[in-house]
């Protein structure tokens, strides 16, 4: 995959469409090990982390995880029954190694891109997205597109890579750039898959940074919270009532 992922990935140089498409590539390539470098890369925590995530979300109505990937999280926020769980993902790839799980047979899936939503208007109670936010191309579009889908007062909740708290940081950058892309080449046989998606961490804005997009988004109610020293961060919000848009 070395030849699909080259030093411009990330820069001006490279088109939206075609930056695009190269994601799109990558997590096809990586799907069938995806999970098991997620146990890896963080020690299992990372299932604590989106356990947590699940909480507190609305119990009814269309749930939509966009680039929900193999289906985790989306098989935890299926136990609730009142829950119309979908996947909403770019990669076929990513989401047929997930239907292949039993545990996920009450889980929907929908190709599609966080910038064009294959929802109408006002038709999901809670959008959530977990690790796949930074990977959109234009953020500021994702977004809003998530408020559009969102009925009045539905619930959107991102779990995402952030700014570990200062003390912290130097350790974590270490492992992130020297680790990473050696477990990547190692156990999934793509180190520089692995190389981007420690660069695409760094891209994302910091938590308060990523707040006042969400507020500038016409979101409200918007907290975040950090987990695990700031590592991972958890950001909610909610689109406004009718009558308070």
């Amino acid at each position: 995959m070395t030849d699909k992922l080259d030093n411009s990935f990330g820069k001006e140089s490279v088109s939206p469409q075609e930056r695009q498409q190269r994601i799109r590539t990558l997590f096809n390539d990586v799907a069938g090990r995806y999970d098991l470098m997620n146990d890896i890369m963080s020690f299992g925590i990372h299932r604590l982390w989106k356990r947590r995530f699940v909480r507190g979300l609305p119990d009814h109505g269309l749930f939509v995880d966009l680039a929900g990937g193999t289906g985790d999280v989306a098989a935890l926020a299926a136990r609730v029954p009142g829950r119309q769980v979908v996947v909403c993902d770019p990669s076929l790839e990513m989401m047929r190694v997930g239907k292949a799980d039993p545990d996920h047979a009450r889980v929907g899936w929908v190709c599609g891109e966080g910038e064009r939503l294959p929802f109408a208007d006002g038709s999901v109670a809670a959008l959530t997205v977990s690790f796949g936010l930074r990977n959109v191309t234009h953020l500021d579009e994702a977004l809003r597109e998530a408020h559009r889908v969102l009925v009045p007062g539905g619930r959107f909740a991102c779990l995402e890579f952030s700014r570990p708290v200062a003390g912290f940081r130097p350790l974590y950058d270490l492992y992130s750039y020297l680790v990473i892309p050696r477990l990547g080449a190692l156990v999934a046989g793509e180190p520089a898959a692995y190389q981007y998606l420690v660069e695409s961490i760094r891209r994302f804005p910091p938590q308060k940074e990523f707040a006042r997009l969400l507020e500038s988004a016409g979101f409200v109610d918007v907290h975040y919270r950090n987990l695990s020293l700031g590592i991972a961060c958890i950001h909610t919000a909610t689109r406004p009532p009718s009558g308070q848009e």
